[in-house]
C-alpha cells in the first residue's frame, strides 16, 4: 500500500510526460502499480468488509448450544472431548471462546442462595486446632484451639483461643 505523498509524486512525473518505467524507477514502485494508480487517479481506495469465512466450530455450534443449555455446568474441556469424538479438529480455545458467549450469566443461573434466618434463630460455630510455640517456652509446642461462632441473621463472629 502505498501512500498519498507518493501518489501524487507518481501523478505528477505522470504530468511532466515520463513513462511508465521512469516513474517506477524513480519511485520504487512496481511499473504495474504505477499504472494502476495513474488510471485511478486521486481516488483513495476503496476496502469493503471481508466476506464472513466459515470457522471450524461452525457445524458443532449447534450441538454446543443444546448442550449447554441443557447442562449449563459442562466445562470446556469435556465438550471439547465430546466434540472431538464427534470429528471436531479444531483447537481448545476455539470452543472456550465460544461457549463464553453462549453460556447464561451467572445471575441467570442463580446458584447463590442466601439462607436468611430471623434473630436469635441460627448459628454456625466451628472448631480449629493451631500448633503455637510461645515466647516464654520457646521450647514448648502447644495447641491452641479456636472455638468460632457466626450468628445467621446479624452475620457476627465471635471467636475464643483456648490452650
Amino acid at each position: 500500500m502505498i501512500k498519498i505523498g507518493e501518489m501524487m509524486m507518481i501523478l505528477d512525473l505522470h504530468r511532466q510526460g515520463l513513462s511508465l518505467s521512469a516513474i517506477a524507477r524513480e519511485s520504487g514502485i512496481d511499473r504495474k502499480t504505477v499504472r494502476k494508480y495513474i488510471a485511478r487517479g486521486l481516488e483513495a481506495p476503496a476496502y469493503g468488509p471481508r466476506k464472513p469465512r466459515q470457522a471450524v466450530i461452525d457445524p458443532f455450534t449447534a450441538y454446543l448450544r443444546e448442550r449447554v443449555t441443557r447442562y449449563p455446568g459442562l466445562t470446556g474441556s469435556r465438550l471439547f472431548r465430546e466434540l472431538k469424538d464427534l470429528g471436531y479438529g479444531g483447537g481448545y480455545t476455539a470452543v472456550t471462546d465460544f461457549l463464553r458467549d453462549v453460556r447464561p450469566a451467572a445471575a441467570e443461573r442463580g446458584y447463590e442462595v442466601r439462607f436468611e434466618t430471623p434473630p436469635g434463630e441460627q448459628a454456625q460455630v466451628d472448631f480449629a486446632q493451631f500448633n503455637v510455640v510461645f515466647a516464654d517456652e520457646p521450647t514448648t509446642p502447644r495447641i491452641v484451639w479456636l472455638f468460632s461462632m457466626v450468628l445467621g441473621f446479624s452475620r457476627l463472629i465471635w471467636a475464643r483461643f483456648v490452650v
